[in-house]
């Protein structure tokens, strides 16, 4: 969008964690990294530095954390870097962060958001990190209820070449959820207008059910399909993340969050473990609305990450103790492990 370029091929780049024996924040140098780290760096160096030059910049850069300062270092000591600062015409100030330093905020779910939502729930897009595939079987006339059917290409959100796609697309990000499927209905009656469609517009609470509704309407007019496609394939995408078992437990998620929140100041790490003890249930024992393994990790990520100092002892030792055994036991009973949980084991 016009506020946000991600880097997807640098996805996997993460701050290496503090742990026993390793170099300790102050002494971290490029030279102390791991060479695949270290090989990730200077790819990101190199890969700033181009699209800098793409926009004429001369940057102050600002580092949080300790990879954050190697990065920001070797940047500034970069060959073509210095050479393009001296020309550059535009200047920026430039803000790294360690990813690790706010994990609290990438596993919560504080946002009222819709795209934040629509790729986090819908599944990803072959060979894509920050895409997702959309089920387009609903604009045809093909009736299959096998979920393995693949004859239908999916739909994604990229839609570079539909204005009005475009315009939601943003909306999706700038906009509460609430307003943001109301721009998604109001799009939709706009291009059914145009096209002549018979559309009825109905006031109050936009529904998934009203919004697919409106969709049909172009199932069988393959030009309004051709002139309006971006449009359909970001609300299919709005249709089928509102209609997904995950977002119903967002706000169980959020519930669960609010209440640590709260309590945080006057339990001790411990007392937590056990409240979440008994939620941890093996695949036979799950219903729907049951946090999986991979919501478990999340929750405890979420956590320690919140939690500040935690007072070690013989109490903290056999809580996490119990909450391992609970978890291992869960994982070790999925009968078809997700490829997370797979890469895990």
């Amino acid at each position: 969008s016009a506020e946000l370029c991600l880097l997807p091929a640098l996805a996997a780049l993460l701050p290496p964690l503090p742990g026993p024996g390793g170099p300790g924040p102050a002494e971290v140098g490029l030279g102390a990294l791991p060479a695949g780290l270290r090989a990730a760096v200077l790819s990101l160096v190199g890969d700033l530095d181009s699209l800098f030059s793409a926009l004429g910049l001369r940057e102050e850069s600002f580092a949080v954390g300790a990879l954050s300062r190697v990065i920001a270092a070797e940047l500034a000591s970069y060959a073509p870097a210095r050479n393009r600062r001296r020309i550059a015409t535009n200047k920026a100030s430039v803000i790294f962060v360690d990813r690790t330093l706010d994990l609290a905020g990438a596993v919560g779910h504080h946002g009222d958001n819709l795209a934040e939502k629509i790729l986090s729930v819908l599944p990803k897009l072959p060979g894509h990190r920050t895409d997702v595939m959309v089920d387009m079987v609903e604009l045809t006339a093909l009736q299959t209820s096998d979920e393995t059917c693949s004859i239908i290409a999916p739909g994604c959100l990229a839609q570079p070449n539909d204005p009005a796609a475009k315009a939601l697309w943003e909306s999706f990000m700038n906009l509460k959820q609430k307003e943001a499927v109301m721009e998604a209905r109001r799009h939709l009656v706009e291009a059914a207008s145009r096209e002549n469609l018979p559309i009825k517009m109905s006031m109050g609470e936009v529904t998934p059910e009203q919004l697919s509704s409106y969709i049909q309407l172009f199932r069988n007019n393959l030009k309004a399909l051709e002139n309006h496609c971006g449009l359909l394939q970001l609300v299919l995408a709005t249709v089928q993340t509102l209609k997904h078992p995950q977002t119903s437990k967002w706000d169980n998620f959020l519930a669960f969050e609010r209440l640590l929140l709260q309590t945080i100041g006057d339990s001790e790490m411990p007392s937590v473990l056990n409240q979440l003890l008994p939620m941890i249930k093996s695949y036979n024992e799950r219903t729907k609305d049951d946090y999986t393994c991979e919501d478990f990790l999340v929750l405890l990520i979420y956590i320690y990450s919140v939690f500040g100092e935690i007072r070690c002892g013989k109490e903290l030792d056999t809580a996490e103790e119990e909450v391992k055994k609970a978890l291992v036991k869960a994982i070790c009973d999925e009968p078809e492990p997700s490829p997370l949980l797979q890469k895990i084991t």
